[in-house]
């Protein structure tokens, strides 16, 4: 049986490691879409809870956390700060550093 683009989705977020990150279309292109960046979004939100995804390893293109402020942008921050992930001035991602190559 062939999986989905969720199902694909879903056993990627499920590979990145302690410490690193991913982007939308990172995951989007590796689950066979490389256009699926919202589809990723969608996966996250409808199954983080249910798989225990590590949804909060997952940030935009330019190393930024998606979620506004006030709305999740800090809970996502502080996970990704205990797993010793840095944010620079401009709050993004060192991608050289942190950005998970499968």
């Amino acid at each position: 049986m062939v999986d989905s683009f969720h199902q694909k989705a879903i056993k990627i977020i499920l590979k990145i490691p302690l410490g690193k990150v991913a982007t939308y279309g990172q995951i989007a292109a590796l689950s066979g879409n490389p256009r699926g960046a919202r589809q990723v979004a969608r996966v996250l939100h409808s199954s983080s809870r249910k798989e225990g995804l590590p949804w909060y390893r997952v940030v935009n293109r330019q190393g930024h956390i998606s979620l506004d402020r006030g709305c999740g942008y800090e809970l996502q921050r502080s996970l990704l700060e205990n797993e010793g992930i840095v944010f620079n001035t401009d709050d993004a991602i060192d991608f050289d550093k942190f950005l998970w190559s499968p």
